[in-house]
């Protein structure tokens, strides 16, 4: 299947920039029309995927011999449970049949006593005999579902290990989270005990028409009309159901793919307001899925109404019929009842078969994805064995005429005619502006990508006849935006020995390399700080380092796996200035004896390169050395001139031994250990200090979280009541007419046959209808209640201040699945859910004031055992629903799949794949094991529900028989109160299974209950507050103390003073966790300062009305985020409203214009997943135009410059330098070159501000700023 014309970028249409590149003509080229033939084919193999149509026992394809046996034994159990409902029919009927006899015949007590007995107990084996086969049933299906799913899910991690790089540029990881974790649910939920069910309704079903056709096959072949009008019904509903709920399940997972964006970048999200926009985004895409899903349940209403009128048909028929039988003599009344009521269990049983058949349908549809990607072929697999793995490197590479084009920008040629050697052993630098194709070599280089033209050689070898897993463990990366996994710092390096000869070592001999490493990276001093050491936690993706830890964390990583080929992709980037010289000198060591590609942007730290690449555009524009190239003053002598300090700083000055120390990285501590605060801690905490919710105060808060369908419901829960009146109504005409077959005109009104089957007809009509419009009005209300907790949820996480987000637990990933598992579990007290409570309760009520009025001594006795029966449809219920609920347990495992599946880059470098599948595996293994005695429990209870209910059956009939043998009952009375009562609890306990578990909806309540509650200590929600319409700018900080929340005892700033003027540019410099980058958190108040405080314009920043304050700041990070969507709805942010003329005006500033008009889109090209389309550079420089467009009176550039090449940082410095005109601008920076001019610079040093001053003044001070910027001048002539 052709994906080329995936990659066109939709327009939205209305959004026009400019002329040039705004709507589209009419004669737009497709972007791949200027590609040849073999170029098309190469990107189509890179994106093609197999299209297959997956059928429900394409699901049990990866089963094992053991598993099929397990099944075998499971479904002849499963058979043996189903036939148990129709051989009670049997004894049924020879009790109607001796009622008969006693009441004709005069037949003599004692014998009619015996009868009574003997069926009583037969009633009692049935329900052993139920007992027994229900709980090898659950057990076994039980046990092969979770082996099997568990297959599934590691061949689908392992598919996704497997799958070239650019099948990833389409897909979001939330899709991929979804998939593992949602869609692989709902597999284990297809093929688990619901198969055992399913086939329990099918025998119940074959049994049903076998013991029918024994007894009378004429009545049975008429009967099976009903059966097939069922069976149509069903067919065609489902169908119509299954497409809505494939597609609504994929529309809900491009609404979590967006949140998992968001809440991931919880910080810019709050910096830039855009919480409203965002929030109507999410919004429009669970609208979406709302309507979808609305469909789906309308379906199976319609489908569940239509039964119930075919039920009542079915009695119609069958007693008008069978009266006809018995006239002629070719029936007894004992032969017709057993065939009624076997035809009636051979039509519940589809009843019952219904939810099952949903849950295969959803089991399919989940699959057909996850069996696709499982069945793709990669073009490039690191896990194939093809491939000839050389004895011997030696390191020489070489590039010819390489050209490449990405499969995701077909439009645009990022390589031309590259040619390039690199002997063993040298270093070669790459620089160039951002988007000329440097990190581009790296990828072709680990071939992540195919390339269009030429070829890359090592040592002579073409690198793709070479085995993809040899080529990539013999090299390693350290790259601009590394990603560390959620385990500890030694796990973190350990990776780097995955595949090495040390990779089973003992734990003393690893532990000796990693700490080797690590203080070859200058990383072992702060590891040796934390009070756990290298144990310590990183979080996920290394969320709770600093990015200059993180950065050093995996130098460390890649040094300790000794690989003969080095490629540095920014590698020191993230670092300040002290640490960078370390780490680079620590590079140098690492870099000798083996091969070293060097991306940088900071000329200083490869200015000993062997040889420098100069590019431009996909082209090279100079090579040589440093020296060669400043001589021949061409394009990387005007980069040097660029990046060079313009003070002269006397290197004759000799640094003394105490200033060589690295400073302490006293931030980094409370960094690393924030304590996290979870949704569901969160909760706990709240609990402690606010009264339980009562059940109906929960209900009552389900019920208004559905405001705009209190009508509609309030309909829907009359109808409910209504359709629960069935039962009691349908016993009345039942006794009826069976006392017609046994004893005419002795019914009620002395009516005939006859009229009791027009009553069956007119009830079957008026209860469909009943039920149509009770589903149609409840699942409209459940649908839109799933939708409206998702967007309220959303927006109460967007309204939580930053301490919510810090931490271990709360991941984007975690809050993701928390919006949509406790939106579905709310339902449980919604819609579908309190309209089959309502119909219980009715069904009871009515059905007890009937049985009374009928014969109160059977009703009373009947009456007990309504407990009994409901427990019985409970716990059934009940164990059915824990099984499934711990099938859904795999958050431990999910979580690391999803963490290892959104690192893909990482996972191929480190060539990760076996290693991470082992711990995938383990973590499965683990939860199976756990789950055994769980399903033990939850299947002995499923099953004692099955035999109670024959147990009951065998006390009503015994003591109903009595009670007639005593003559204080006519057959009439007993039948309406034994069938109004047993069927009416019957009806109310069965119905739990159409319910989701209300246990766990009350669970779900309260925690959205209290989490929707939930007032942030700093909240941008609050109308209170001073309101701005503008501001001066002037910046203080007085005195200001500050610990993270979550660890009190360690203070990250300690008396710090900062003053800005109105229009002043303020720097803040120092070592990598000194507290620059908390101050701007204050400044943002994403915080409040534990002692002192922060003022702007003389009010203290509490005081602020908080929406008002931040839409008069901007920030620019060092980590540029931007949402999936187009350029320009990532440039607006909270602006949407800005006119096309100000948006290019912010691009200009910016530098990005030229870029944007290049693209064939413009500003509507698609950005991609968190900006995946577009380079760092691309990124920073969006980001800054966003920053630029709001016209802050207060610019905060956090190592804004960071990701930009020597062109683009002067080209965009200088606009920064004009745009900080007349607003206060607050810099933090690295690269001392960026922030000479400052009005003020402020020196940071583990937590204090211990110099300030001018550069100049600094400078000649010869204190710890002299040193930062000697370490960074330049060797270029001044």
């Amino acid at each position: 299947m052709s994906t080329i014309s995936a990659t066109r970028s939709s327009l939205t249409s209305g959004e026009v920039i400019d002329e040039k590149h705004g709507a589209p003509s009419e004669k737009v080229k497709a972007p791949t029309a200027h590609l040849s033939e073999q170029e098309k084919a190469i990107i189509d193999r890179q994106l093609s995927a197999p299209n297959l149509t997956v059928g429900y026992f394409s699901l049990f394809r990866y089963a094992t011999t053991r598993d099929i046996l397990i099944m075998v034994v499971a479904a002849i159990a499963s058979i043996g449970a189903g036939a148990v409902m129709p051989l009670m029919t049997l004894v049924y009927g020879n009790f109607a049949g001796s009622f008969t006899s006693y009441s004709v015949d005069a037949v003599a007590a004692q014998h009619f006593e015996n009868q009574i007995n003997t069926n009583s107990l037969y009633f009692v084996y049935l329900g052993i005999g139920s007992f027994v086969f229900s709980y090898i049933s659950v057990v076994g299906f039980s046990i092969t579902g979770e082996r099997i799913t568990q297959q599934i899910r590691e061949l689908y991690l392992r598919a996704i290990f497997r799958q070239n790089i650019a099948f990833f540029d389409f897909l979001g990881s939330g899709e991929i989270t979804t998939r593992i974790s949602a869609d692989m649910n709902l597999v284990q939920d297809g093929i688990g005990q619901k198969i055992g069910l399913f086939l329990t309704g099918c025998s119940m079903f074959v049994s049903a028409i076998i013991v029918g056709f024994i007894r009378s096959w004429k009545l049975s072949l008429i009967m099976l009309s009903a059966t097939v009008a069922m069976v149509l019904l069903m067919g065609l509903n489902g169908a119509f159901m299954r497409k809505s709920q494939t597609k609504s399940i994929d529309e809900y997972a491009i609404a979590a793919s967006l949140a998992e964006e968001v809440l991931s970048s919880a910080r810019n999200v709050a910096a830039f307001g855009t919480q409203k926009r965002l929030a109507q985004k999410y919004k429009v895409l669970l609208d979406r899925a709302s309507k979808l899903d609305f469909m789906a349940k309308f379906w199976l209403s319609n489908m569940i109404a239509g039964m119930m009128c075919i039920l009542n048909l079915q009695y119609s028929l069958a007693f008008w019929q069978g009266h006809r039988f018995l006239v002629s003599g070719d029936l007894g009344v004992a032969n017709i009842l057993t065939v009624v009521m076997s035809t009636m269990i051979a039509g519940i049983s589809i009843g019952q078969n219904l939810p099952h058949i949903q849950a295969f349908g959803g089991a399919t549809a989940a699959a057909t994805k996850v069996f696709n990607t499982i069945e793709r072929e990669s073009p490039i697999d690191p896990e194939t064995d093809k491939g000839d793995i050389p004895e011997r490197l030696v390191g020489n590479l070489e590039f010819k005429d390489l050209k490449h084009i990405y499969p995701s920008r077909p439009d645009t040629v990022v390589l031309q005619d590259f040619n390039l050697s690199v002997p063993s052993g040298k270093v070669i630098a790459l620089v160039g502006a951002s988007g000329s194709g440097k990190s581009t070599i790296v990828g072709l280089l680990e071939r992540f990508y195919l390339p269009m033209e030429g070829q890359i050689l090592l040592d002579g070898r073409d690198i793709t006849t070479l085995n993809l897993q040899w080529l990539r463990q013999h090299m390693a990366i350290v790259s601009q935006e590394p990603i560390l996994f959620s385990t500890t710092i030694y796990e973190s390096i350990e990776h780097g020995l995955v595949n090495t000869e040390f990779a089973n070592a003992s734990k003393e001999k690893k532990m000796e390399l990693i700490e080797e490493a690590a203080r070859t990276a200058n990383a072992h001093d702060f590891i040796s700080s934390l009070p756990e050491k290298y144990e310590t936690r990183v979080g996920e993706r290394g969320n709770l380092l600093s990015g200059g830890q993180k950065q050093r964390i995996a130098i460390a990583r890649a040094i300790v796996s000794d690989p003969q080929i080095l490629l540095l992709d920014e590698a020191t980037a993230a670092l300040d200035t002290k640490s960078e010289s370390a780490v680079q000198e620590a590079l140098d060591r690492a870099s000798k004896g083996r091969t070293t590609i060097v991306i940088a942007h900071r000329l200083s730290t490869i200015k000993n390169a062997d040889n420098i690449v100069v590019m431009a555009k996909g082209l090279i524009v100079e090579q040589g050395t440093h020296e060669e190239l400043i001589n021949r003053a061409g394009v990387y002598a005007s980069l040097v001139q660029a990046q060079e300090l313009t003070s002269k700083i006397n290197t004759s000055h000799h640094i003394t031994s105490e200033k060589e120390q690295t400073f302490v990285d006293d931030e980094e501590k409370p960094n690393l250990l924030r304590t996290v605060t979870s949704a569901a801690s969160i909760v706990e905490k709240k609990d402690e200090k606010e009264p339980k919710y009562g059940t109906w105060e929960l209900v009552k808060f389900a019920w208004e979280m559905n405001t705009g369908e209190h009508r509609t419901m309030s309909l829907g829960l009359i109808f409910s009541f209504l359709a629960g009146c069935n039962p009691a109504i349908q016993a009345i005409f039942l006794a009826n007419a069976i006392n017609s077959l046994l004893s005419p005109g002795t019914s009620l009104g002395g009516y005939g046959i006859n009229f009791w089957c027009c009553m069956f007809l007119m009830l079957g009509l008026c209860i469909c209808t009943f039920y149509f419009i009770q589903g149609l009005t409840l699942s409209r209300g459940s649908a839109r209640l799933i939708g409206s907790v998702r967007n309220r949820a959303f927006n109460a996480m967007l309204r939580q201040d930053m301490e919510f987000f810090d931490g271990d637990t709360v991941t984007s990933g975690a809050l993701a699945s928390f919006l949509s598992s406790e939106a579905n579990r709310l339902a449980g007290l919604s819609g579908s859910t309190l309209g089959t409570i309502v119909s219980a309760a009715s069904s009871i009520f009515v059905a007890i004031i009937v049985a009374c009025s009928f014969g109160w001594k059977l009703a009373l006795v009947c009456t007990a055992t309504i407990p009994l029966v409901l427990a019985c449809g409970y716990f059934r219920f009940y164990a059915l629903a824990r099984m499934e609920k711990r099938t859904k347990e795999t958050s431990d495992a999910a979580s690391f799949a999803c963490e290892a599946a959104s690192s893909i880059r990482t996972v191929a470098t480190l060539s990760l794949e076996k290693h991470l599948l082992g711990k995938y595996h383990d973590k499965l293994g683990k939860q199976a094991a756990d789950n055994l005695t769980f399903t033990n429990i939850s299947a002995s209870l499923y099953a004692t529900s099955q035999g109670l209910a024959l147990f009951i059956f065998a006390l009503v009939f015994w003591y109903g028989g009595h009670l007639l043998l005593r003559q204080e009952y006519t057959v009439l009375q007993f039948f309406v109160v034994y069938s109004s009562i047993i069927n009416g609890a019957q009806s109310a306990g069965a119905i739990f299974s159409f319910a989701p578990d209300m246990g766990e909806a009350r669970d779900a309540a309260k925690l959205l209950k209290t989490f929707l509650t939930r007032v942030p200590k700093i909240d941008h929600w609050s109308p209170d507050g001073k309101k701005v319409d503008t501001l001066n700018g002037r910046v203080e900080l007085r005195s200001v103390r500050f610990t993270y929340p979550g660890r009190p005892d360690h203070r990250v700033l300690r008396g710090v003073n900062i003053s800005a003027e109105p229009g002043q540019f303020v720097a803040l410099v120092g070592s990598s966790g000194s507290g620059k980058s908390t101050v701007m958190q204050l400044l943002e108040r994403f915080y409040d300062p534990t002692q002192g405080a922060v003022i702007v314009d003389g009010v203290d920043l509490k005081d602020y009305n908080l929406q008002d304050y931040r839409a008069q700041l901007a920030i620019v990070s060092q980590e540029t985020t931007l949402y999936t969507g187009t350029i320009r709805e990532n440039i607006t942010a909270d602006k949407e409203d800005a006119s096309d003329e100000i948006v290019i005006q912010a691009c200009k500033d910016a530098n990005v214009y030229e870029f944007i008009s290049s693209l064939p889109d413009g500003f509507n090209t698609l950005v991609g997943a968190k900006g995946a389309l577009l380079s760092g550079g691309q990124r920073q420089r969006l980001a800054i135009a966003r920053a630029l467009l709001r016209d802050p009176k207060v610019l905060l550039l956090d190592e804004a410059t960071s990701a930009l090449d020597s062109t683009s940082e002067r080209v965009v410095q200088a606009a920064l330098d004009v745009a900080a005109k007349g607003r206060t601008t607050i810099a933090i920076a690295h690269r001392l070159s960026t922030i000479q001019h400052a009005d003020i610079i402020y020196v940071f040093d583990q937590g204090k501000v211990v110099e300030q001053g001018r550069h100049d003044e600094l400078v000649a001070r010869k204190g710890v700023y002299w040193e930062l910027a000697k370490l960074q001048a330049m060797g270029a002539p001044q």
